[in-house]
């Protein structure tokens, strides 16, 4: 271990129950990783410093007395959407929010794993946009170029993860909030199944549509922070069988018939495939297909499944707009999007939601001759900060769909997708791909990612290190 660089999950995880290291020790040399990044990347909302170590002592008195749990001692963090006892949850809005009274499920579960949780990170605001930006916190930046955004909305969680803070971190995607920004900084992002990683004490996030996910550098990483937030509150409304996602890491996926799909779903606005993310999953076509899995291109049949996102979306923004402390502190575009959303969320969001047994059923049937869906994250690489501040809310939406056309079908649906790094542009900028799959297929996608790490080791390549001190756009 370095100081200047989380290890992974998994390597912490050992180290501290062989007693080669303590989590007083990670805990200081973490809060000492963020504070000198904060001027530069900017990933996290809230440090809990005081908290955090003392957390740490009490994890190193445990690890003493011969406990072992999943993340005993490890520290991770979380995105600023989740409830963490005695802090606020801004979700990127300005404005003085009341501290949390308790734990979301998803952070109750990963104390009763033994994680400490060291802040909770920046996040757009109401997690609406794939950039991380906002007058409530300034801009969260790229690790790998900071003059580039990290992705959104998990953007905070995914720079922290990039740049070596923690070695994993909590996120939630929407329409590819973790999906997204792990493509952009180079990470392995899993969306689960939708009830997976509980999201109470909300029922439903978002209409059903949003769902907690894990970002980390490895598969096994991401597989272990998955299953150690998994599992239910009482009151749930979606409760998928348990299972052991880790576990298919380093399992033989089997001989796939994986659907190579470059085309985006049908939107308002015409999306175009950038040329050098093209090559880059078209090049992963041919590594899965070297591993003996057979590659053919083939779309899904989505149809209009746009007219059952937009309600769920923009219902959940209105209602989550409702409980900011102050209104008018809110991005206009939020504001916008909230008066769509009360508009939408009669006999609008009630057909949205209708739709999803029929969209379960049309698409569920392409997965009869195929396996896995092999498709781009995003359609352009990350952006320059500040590309969308000065846009209206329409002219954000349409630059929106044309960045990141391909993430959020998989939302409606509530099936499984996981970011897989694809390489970099010429410039040097990250760029993912997806694996995607029907419902409760979390152990067969891992599988098969955790194959192509396996080949292509892309976890072993870092980005800069970063001085602390502002960086420039440029």
């Amino acid at each position: 271990m370095t100081p200047d660089r989380a290890a992974g999950l998994t390597e912490t995880r050992r180290a501290l129950a062989d007693g080669e290291v303590t989590c007083r020790a990670l805990v200081e040399e973490t809060l000492a990783r963020i504070e000198a990044t904060q001027p530069t990347l900017n990933a996290f909302r809230i440090v809990r410093a005081e908290a955090a170590l003392a957390e740490a002592d009490a994890a190193d008195r445990e690890l003493a007395a011969g406990a072992r749990r999943p993340l005993l001692g490890v520290p991770v963090a979380v995105k600023d959407d989740m409830d963490v006892a005695g802090e606020p949850t801004a979700f990127g809005c300005a404005g003085a929010f009341p501290p949390a009274a308790a734990d979301a499920e998803a952070v109750r579960r990963l104390r009763a794993a033994g994680a400490v949780i060291v802040g909770k990170t920046n996040t757009c605001e109401l997690g609406q946009w794939p950039f991380t930006e906002g007058p409530a916190f300034g801009e969260t930046r790229n690790p790998w170029d900071t003059g580039h955004t990290p992705g959104g909305s998990s953007g905070g969680s995914a720079a922290a993860v990039a740049a070596g803070l923690v070695p994993a971190a909590l996120g939630s995607d929407g329409a590819g909030s973790v999906r997204i920004p792990a493509s952009w900084t180079h990470l392995i992002g899993i969306k689960p199944q939708r009830g997976r990683i509980s999201t109470w004490p909300r029922g439903e996030s978002f209409h059903g549509i949003t769902v907690n996910g894990t970002l980390a550098r490895t598969v096994a990483d991401a597989a272990l922070l998955l299953d150690a937030a998994s599992g239910n509150h009482d009151r749930d409304p979606h409760r998928p069988a348990a299972l052991t996602v880790a576990d298919a890491v380093g399992r033989d996926p089997g001989r796939l018939r994986v659907a190579l799909s470059l085309r985006p779903p049908f939107t308002a606005v015409a999306a175009r495939l950038d040329p050098e993310i093209r090559a880059r999953v078209v090049g992963l076509a041919e590594v899965l297909a070297g591993l003996g899995h057979e590659v053919e291109e083939a779309d899904p049949p989505y149809g209009r499944i746009g007219l059952a996102f937009v309600p769920r979306a923009t219902a959940g923004i209105a209602e989550r707009a409702r409980e900011a402390p102050d209104a008018a502190l809110l991005d206009p575009r939020t504001r916008q999007a909230a008066r769509l959303g009360r508009l939408l969320g009669g006999s609008a969001l009630r057909a949205a939601r209708r739709a999803e047994a029929a969209l379960h059923r049309r698409i569920g049937a392409f997965f009869g001759p195929y396996d896995v869906v092999l498709a781009p994250t995003t359609a352009m690489p990350p952006p320059r900060i500040g590309a969308f501040g000065a846009l209206g809310g329409m002219a954000t939406d349409r630059a929106v769909i044309a960045a990141c056309p391909y993430a959020w079908p998989w939302n409606v649906l509530g099936w499984p997708g996981v970011n897989v790094p694809a390489g970099f542009t010429g410039s040097g900028l990250p760029v993912g791909a997806q694996l995607l799959g029907p419902a409760d297929s979390e152990p067969l996608l891992v599988s098969l990612a955790a194959q192509l790490e396996a080949e292509l080791r892309w976890h072993e390549r870092w980005p800069p290190r970063h001085r602390a001190e502002p960086a420039t756009t440029g």
